[in-house]
């Protein structure tokens, strides 16, 4: 039985690499009685690893047992786990087996383990070393035979450090180490997973089935999933059902992707149309930004000019000759020019204090016993630099030109770079009148 065999038994979907070495290794430790400790987002298909294991195994004519260990309350997660006696606590009107007892022989599933309580690590870590456990309630010690395959969506080494998982328990546990991608890390499978997702809801529900056009796909690829192929599969029978038409394209799909995304395990939400600004990505919003930065510099030149225009006969103070002279070499800042008050008529004192060092140096000419000040002189020397302006989208046009220029006109490896979809990158190239043909040549 092959890799291919074992996805399509358990309606695995996808030919990512990793997905599929993740799979090749469920297939190559199910003979071996180690643990395994399965990892990945939440939404990601965790749950299939420990069946594969389990039907490979010689265990598996055994019972299969899968506990969610989230879902389970702390007062009563002993008693579920290792089972109880008639009267050790209240409401315990009957001895009970626990999972680990109903599981003898076979493999238990503990999902969500990094949610157990440390007492409960304490025992489960005996029950991994020596096979041992007692009911709650009881000194008698019972012994079992299973197979332990665990999972979680947290970092249990960070859990490790700050002390809500034992340090033993997860060495134990990580036998061998399955990872399950996010669904981000293997766009590619998107829509091979729609389209059996949109199949299988729409002969459930005896509803005809949607197609999408190639944008509403890329578009869908360009989304971050942070719910994984738990938010698609939902996505898929939103859309199944709620349609307007059999044939879904980019304009409709909007209705039915969230406008949140995530970044570095942080959910962000862009909602800018209130202000009347859209920006696709960081990247843009990084543009305007030192674009604002370079417009409030200009503005900044300006003032200090006028400021200077100001000085009464044209010709300053010796004390005021030499604070500009040490501005002019970067050894002050603009406040200094404008602290200098009894040289410039106290009305045309700015109220404002800038504190941006080294940004001016002003035409001086030297007349006399001052200095004398042209801003006229200054304004024509630095206009070019003062007037210009260049535009946002010239920044993300040059960007773009650059690194497809970098691969050769070629559009996958540019977009990737770029951090757009490969829609996304055609229509900007289009905007821009970008020609990838010409830039490849």
């Amino acid at each position: 039985m092959n890799v291919r065999d074992i996805k399509d038994r358990f309606g695995i979907v996808g030919e990512n690499p990793q997905l599929n070495h993740a799979v090749l290794t469920a297939m190559q430790i199910a003979p071996i009685p180690l643990p395994v400790l399965v990892v990945g987002e939440s939404g990601t298909g965790k749950e299939f690893f420990p069946q594969i294991i389990h039907m490979l195994s010689d265990r598996k004519h055994k019972p299969y047992v899968a506990v969610n260990c989230g879902a389970i309350p702390e007062g009563t997660i002993d008693s579920e786990l290792f089972g109880h006696e008639k009267g050790s606590f209240t409401g315990a009107v009957n001895s009970r087996k626990g999972y680990f007892e109903e599981a003898n022989g076979g493999t238990i599933f503990l999902d969500e383990i990094g949610e157990l309580p440390l007492q409960t690590q304490v025992k489960l870590l005996r029950v991994l070393e020596k096979g041992e456990y007692m009911r709650v309630g009881s000194s008698v010690v019972q012994t079992t035979d299973v197979r332990i395959v665990a999972a979680t969506n947290v970092n249990l080494e960070s859990a490790v450090q700050n002390g809500k998982f034992r340090e033993d328990l997860y060495y134990r546990l990580n036998g061998v180490m399955i990872r399950v991608p996010a669904l981000r890390d293997r766009r590619d499978d998107i829509p091979a997973l729609m389209r059996r997702f949109i199949s299988n809801f729409a002969s459930k529900a005896r509803v005809p089935e949607v197609s999408l056009t190639p944008e509403a796909y890329e578009m869908m690829k360009d989304y971050e999933w942070p719910g994984n192929v738990r938010q698609l599969k939902h996505t898929a029978e939103q859309i199944t059902v709620l349609a307007k038409s059999r044939v879904l394209d980019i304009d409709e799909a909007h209705n039915f992707v969230p406008t949140t995304t995530i970044r570095n395990n942080q959910i962000i939400s862009v909602d800018n149309q209130q202000k009347g600004q859209h920006f696709e990505n960081e990247r843009e919003i990084l543009y305007k930004v030192l674009f604002d930065m370079r417009t409030d510099m200009q503005d900044l030149k300006k003032l200090v000019i006028e400021l200077l225009s100001h000085v009464p006969g044209g010709t300053l103070s010796s004390e005021a000759e030499q604070t500009v002279q040490r501005l002019y070499a970067g050894q002050l800042p603009t406040t200094a020019v404008a602290a200098h008050h009894t040289d410039v008529h106290a009305a045309d004192t700015p109220s404002v204090v800038y504190d941006t060092p080294n940004i001016i140096k002003p035409a001086m000419r030297e007349s006399g016993g001052g200095v004398h000040i042209s801003p006229t002189d200054y304004l024509e020397k630095d206009a070019q630099n003062i007037d210009e302006r260049m535009d946002l989208g010239d920044y993300e046009k040059q960007l773009i030109e650059s690194v497809l220029a970098k691969h050769h006109g070629r559009r996958q490896p540019a977009a990737d770079e770029l951090g757009y979809g490969v829609r996304t990158l055609f229509r900007k190239m289009k905007k821009y009148g970008i020609d990838a043909k010409k830039i490849k040549e």
